[in-house]
């Protein structure tokens, strides 16, 4: 596949240099990406569903996503990214940190994953499932990062995307909380500013010519920990085509 170059960076250098210095960690439950590891299950859920549900797909189905191409935006180390090959997709996987795309490599084993540190603005093709999980945040320039992922999305194809609300509590909970007093994220991981309050991002997306059709809360449940539902003040999930 031919790379499409940019003048535009979606990527901020810093921001990628932040998250590479946690490659080697990445895959352990119980190290800086923790509260990824116990929130994957749910992410996983929700891309499966919204799948199923977009092209009427077997549930019921191992590899629900046999004869389908993904691309997985700031795929860290592989979380979401090798559960989407086990489903029988063809995958492809980016972050900007080259030390993630290696250790990615390195976890994948024989899995055909095609991992690349590239940004999503150098990319060319057509792909029918597009993730950006706790990515959006991060990166320089939202109107380009979605006009890019608008040109590489198929025709029928389905966008899901998840990332923090821009509310008082999701700063009490994801920095004062998370960050530094419980430490479950590593300091310094997310600047509050940046985060998206679900109407922005349903109005991004829509100048961008996609359209949202689901938003869905992520909250925690004392007794049965995270789950999705209507609560979008701290992060939520969305699906646009």
């Amino acid at each position: 596949m031919q790379s499409k170059v940019s003048p535009v960076s979606t990527i901020d250098a810093g921001e990628a240099a932040f998250f590479g210095t946690l490659a080697e960690d990445w895959w352990n439950p119980r190290g800086t990406s923790a509260m990824l590891h116990r929130i994957n299950p749910l992410r996983l859920a929700y891309v499966r569903d919204q799948c199923v549900a977009r092209w009427r797909l077997d549930p019921r189905s191992r590899t629900v996503l046999a004869g389908k191409r993904a691309l997985d935006i700031g795929c860290g180390a592989g979380l979401l990214t090798e559960p989407l090959s086990r489903m029988g997709a063809a995958v492809t996987g980016i972050d900007a940190a080259p030390e993630n795309i290696a250790a990615a490599k390195l976890h994948a084993g024989a899995l055909p994953i095609d991992y690349r540190a590239d940004a999503v603005e150098d990319l060319a093709g057509e792909y029918d499932l597009v993730t950006c999980l706790e990515v959006i945040e991060h990166v320089a320039d939202r109107p380009a990062f979605f006009a890019s992922i608008r040109r590489l999305l198929a025709p029928t194809g389905v966008f899901v995307f998840s990332t923090p609300n821009r509310t008082p509590l999701s700063y009490a909970t994801l920095i004062v909380g998370a960050e530094y007093v419980l430490r479950s994220i590593p300091r310094g991981a997310h600047d509050w500013q940046k985060f998206v309050r679900p109407e922005e991002i349903s109005v991004e997306l829509a100048d961008a010519g996609l359209t949202v059709s689901d938003i869905s809360g992520l909250t925690w449940r004392p007794g049965t920990g995270f789950v999705l539902g209507r609560d979008t003040s701290i992060n939520y999930f969305g699906t646009a085509s």
